[in-house]
Formats: C-alpha cells, sequence, structure tokens
C-alpha cells in the first residue's frame, strides 16, 4: 500500500501569502509570559525602538539609531539594562570544587574579589554558555548568563552529583556604564578607589542605602563597569536614577548592546558566533587561554576537548574584511541568519555569523565560522548575504584594538 500524503486543501492550511505582503519589521508582543528585566519600565521610558528576547527576557536592542548609540559609546558614557543576564549563586562547602568542574578554566587562579569570562562546556566539549564569573566570597559564586538556562544545567549536576552547594538564582541585576567617561561617573558614585580597581576585579559597596557589586567588566571592549544590584526587584528604579543623575554632567545616554563595536572587537555572541555546536578549541586563537587541559582538576568536557585537540581542529572561527556595500549594524535586523561563505572553487567552507559596517573603519566586518584550509591570512573568500554575493578577506581579530588596551585603560 502506497502512502499518500493528504492535500493541502484536505487539511485546511492556506497558501503561503505573496511576497508584497510580507512585514519587513515585525514587532515584538509585549505581553506577561516574557520575563522583563527590573529596569524594564526605566529603560521603555527612554524611548527603546527595538526589543529582542534574550533569557526568556525582553531585552532592549536600541533606541532608534544604532549608529548613534556606537558613537555615543566610543566619545562619551552610555547605561545599558542588561537585567537579561541573569544571575546563578553557586554557594555552600563545595561551591569552589563545583564550580571549577564546570568551566575549563583553572579557578585556583580566581582569588576572591576577582571575575573571570569563562565557558561552560557540555561532556562532548560543547560550549553550554559563556558568562562572567564573579567570585563574590570564598564559597559563592555568581554566573552573570549569556543566552542558556545554565541555572537548570548546574542544578541537575549539583543533584546528580550529591555536591554540598546551592543553586539558585538570585535577586541581583545589572546595569552597564561604558564608554571613555564611565570612569568618572564610577568616581563620582563610588570614589576614585573604586572607579580605579583592576580589570575584572570586583568591589562590595552601598550606594544609598542599596547594596550593590561594582565590576570592571563589560560588553563594549571600552572602558566599562557593570553594576550588580542587589534586592533588585525592590530597588532598580532607585539605582537606574541615581546612575542616570551622576551622568548627566557628562552627557549619557542610554543605548543597547553595541554589536558593531563589539564585532570590531572580536568579541563573541552566544547563540550565533558559539552554540552548544561549537567547542572552545574552535573560536579562534585569541580564546585558546579559556580552556586548561593541563590543569589537576577535571570539569565536564576535558576528556572530549584534550580528543578534539588531539585530533587537531577542523574549522576555526577568523575575522573578515567583506567588501560591497555597507551592511548593518546588526542589531538593527539586518542580518536576520548566518551568510554562506563560499571558497574559490565554489565550495561551501563556512558561515558568517556576525557582520555589520564599522563606521569608523568605513568598511564590513565579520566573524566566521570556515574550515581550516581557508584560516590563512589573506586567503580570499566569497560571501553570499540575503541580497547579494561579494568578495571578503581573511583579516586579522580584532580588527579594533587587538592587544585588548583600551577597557583596561
Amino acid at each position: 500500500m502506497t502512502d499518500v500524503l493528504p492535500s493541502r486543501a484536505a487539511l485546511d492550511i492556506a497558501p503561503a501569502p505573496p511576497p508584497s505582503t510580507v512585514v519587513t519589521s515585525p514587532a515584538v508582543l509585549l505581553y506577561p509570559r516574557l520575563r522583563k528585566s527590573p529596569y524594564f519600565w526605566k529603560s521603555r521610558a527612554h524611548g527603546v525602538a527595538m526589543y529582542s528576547v534574550y533569557n526568556h527576557t525582553y531585552h532592549p536592542r536600541h533606541y532608534g539609531d544604532p549608529v548613534a548609540e556606537y558613537w555615543a559609546l566610543l566619545e562619551g558614557v552610555t547605561l545599558w539594562d542588561v537585567g537579561v543576564e541573569r544571575q546563578i549563586e553557586i554557594a555552600g562547602p563545595d561551591a569552589f570544587a563545583f564550580t571549577n568542574m564546570l568551566v575549563p578554566r583553572d579557578l585556583t587562579k580566581c582569588a576572591v574579589g576577582q571575575c573571570k569570562y569563562v565557558f561552560i562546556t557540555a561532556p562532548d566539549g560543547g560550549i553550554i554558555n559563556d558568562p562572567v564569573l564573579l567570585r563574590v566570597e570564598e564559597d559563592r559564586f555568581w554566573l552573570s548568563l549569556a543566552d542558556s538556562d545554565v541555572g537548570l544545567w548546574a542544578m541537575g549536576l549539583a543533584h546528580a552529583g550529591g555536591w554540598d552547594v546551592q543553586v539558585r538564582e538570585i535577586d541581583v541585576a545589572p546595569v552597564q556604564v561604558q564608554g571613555p567617561k564611565a570612569k568618572a561617573v564610577i568616581t563620582d558614585l563610588f570614589g576614585a578607589a573604586v572607579a580605579e580597581m583592576p580589570y575584572y576585579h570586583l568591589r562590595h559597596a552601598v550606594l544609598d542605602g542599596m547594596e550593590v557589586v561594582i565590576s570592571r567588566t563589560g560588553y563594549s571592549a571600552e572602558i566599562g563597569y557593570e553594576i550588580y544590584l542587589r534586592h533588585a526587584t525592590r530597588d532598580a528604579g532607585r539605582l537606574w536614577d541615581r546612575v542616570w543623575e551622576a551622568g548627566r554632567p557628562y552627557d549619557i545616554r542610554p543605548i543597547g548592546p553595541c554589536h558593531i563595536r563589539r564585532i570590531e572587537g572580536g568579541m563573541l555572541a552566544y547563540g550565533c558566533d558559539i552554540t552548544l555546536d561549537t567547542n572552545p578549541l574552535e573560536v579562534g586563537y585569541d580564546y585558546t587561554w579559556m580552556v586548561d587541559l593541563d590543569q589537576e582538576a577535571d570539569f565536564v568536557g576535558k576528556d572530549a576537548l584534550i580528543r578534539a585537540k588531539q585530533r587537531g581542529l577542523t574549522r576555526s572561527m577568523v575575522g573578515l574584511d567583506i567588501g560591497g556595500t555597507p551592511l548593518g549594524s546588526y542589531n538593527d535586523g539586518s542580518m536576520i541568519e548566518p551568510f554562506t561563505v563560499w571558497d574559490d572553487s565554489g565550495q561551501i567552507v563556512g558561515s558568517v555569523t556576525s557582520a555589520c559596517w564599522s563606521p569608523r573603519l568605513e568598511r564590513n566586518l565579520g566573524l566566521a565560522m570556515v574550515g581550516v584550509g581557508c584560516t590563512p591570512l589573506g586567503t580570499t573568500l566569497r560571501i553570499t548575504t540575503l541580497d547579494d554575493t561579494r568578495d571578503a578577506v581573511v583579516v586579522e581579530k580584532p580588527f579594533v584594538d587587538p592587544s585588548k588596551q583600551t577597557p583596561k585603560g
């Protein structure tokens, strides 16, 4: 007997609408099912023009002009609602050993009061998340999450392994203060000692009765700080207003994450440049320091990554100069899907995972995962965007400030 699929008419499925009815900029529904940052109403009051959803939470992407926001970040000081960076706390007698097992970095090199950018890896070496880790106390760690449910992962591992730890999401939410004038704003809020703390360190403070942790971190590749507010549900409005008033003399402005600047800086975006199907060895030479295969401690995915290193890579992330007309700002809806990468023989060799037009460099930049045969500098490639096909060449990354001295200034 031959199976026959039912007809479209039998299933009462309407035909696809003609292309002329496509809405090029569909709205994002605001409703109770999705979470709100504790700063949602404050950031929205400044005129958020576009949201996305990140960690099941509405996230301001820009306020109408991503290029103007880029220049504000480079030249002044900016305030970001990043309450979507959910904070997972790991605390208890086994907190250090358990957290050290979660990540490929050797946390014996992370003192109390330090932060580390880390990968969290799966048993096969895939990247589950790339949070900033804060060691706020001897046996208390915070994971400031990228866009995946690490809390559930860590909770499951702790339960299955019988670890003496508590894993929970806590009522802590950060804002970011980023840009060359950020240090002046933080000095006015907390004093010079906090503003001058070393890169990737943290301090505890109280501001107008609000308990905070300030870290010398940020997703901008510029001078920046994150202010982690305890009791955020209660105090978020007060903190936002306090930071805003402190920033007024410096012409502070609210922006979303500046993807032009993060692409210039070679910074990764989870879900785009890295996913569960990407292992840390593949994301480029400039991230190899995040995996310590020689450390004494075991971690999830260690054996798989050792085997992967022994086999050798089949692909790696590179920087590209991309020809043609200017691309968008990435967070403006101009890059709906990755771009296909072709070699000179017409074979598909990878994909561009993030791309934009850089206003100051006046050229298109891209991060691309490609076969290792296409990784040497100067390799010429072809890129198929949603609209056209254009030339590209492999170049050094980061594209700006390759030694990453700017945020340490």
